[in-house]
């Protein structure tokens, strides 16, 4: 069945910046370096900016060098489709979310061999940070021992 807490609506679409949209709506790329998430630290959730489904954890983050955030794999696998991109003259393989159908990104298999050797590399304008202790408020409780138990490890 079908996670219905979880769509794309106009609603959402309109609060969008110019650069959300082209992202998440028209598969576009934010210039490297510039994402508001790819120098984030802080424990919490990843959600996509239009739907709200959880997408990443901040402990699956890691610093790739590439310009964007990047992530070792969903918080949620089924709230990430990955489909096979031939634009641009190459072959990649896409991410977007399941239920906003946002563009988010793509993944390659050059990730940190010890935590699985994927590298999800997200446009961090199709992402919206949800904070560890802001989580239970804002309906993300039952991710919360995942980010918290690794802030315990660290």
């Amino acid at each position: 069945m079908a996670d219905t807490r979880y769509a794309k609506t106009e609603e959402a679409l309109s609060r969008l910046t110019p650069e959300q949209y082209y992202v998440t709506q028209q598969s576009g790329t934010e210039r490297p370096g510039t994402g508001e998430y790819l120098n984030t630290r802080e424990p919490g959730l990843y959600v996509d900016i239009v739907s709200g489904e959880p997408l990443f954890a901040s402990a699956d983050k890691f610093d790739s060098h590439c310009g964007w955030p990047s992530f070792t794999r969903p918080i949620e696998p089924a709230h990430v489709n990955e489909l096979r991109d031939t634009t641009h003259g190459m072959i990649r393989t896409e991410v977007r979310s399941a239920h906003g159908d946002s563009h988010l990104g793509h993944v390659f298999p050059d990730g940190p061999r010890d935590r699985g050797g994927l590298r999800y590399c997200i446009n961090s304008a199709a992402l919206r940070f949800v904070p560890l202790e802001e989580m239970e408020e804002q309906g993300y409780g039952e991710y919360i021992d995942q980010v918290r138990s690794a802030v315990n490890e660290a």
